[in-house]
């Protein structure tokens, strides 16, 4: 397996310090879609290489 196929997982313990940029409220974690959701401002923040993307313009709406 080379560097560029190992994929780092998030780690589930950062949500103790990460809120939602637009509602400062709380996140939860979706494993198998590697999001963060944030069900107050209705957006799922994107997990790219292990790395959450905590901008709005990059996050997609969720119902």
């Amino acid at each position: 397996m080379t560097e560029e196929t190992v994929r780092p997982d998030f780690d589930p313990r950062m949500l103790e310090a990460l809120v939602c940029p637009e509602t400062h409220g709380h996140l939860t974690y979706d494993a198998e879609r590697q999001e963060l959701i944030s069900k107050a401002a209705h957006l799922a923040y994107p997990i790219r290489g292990g790395i959450p993307v905590m901008i709005a313009d990059e996050a997609r709406q969720v119902d």
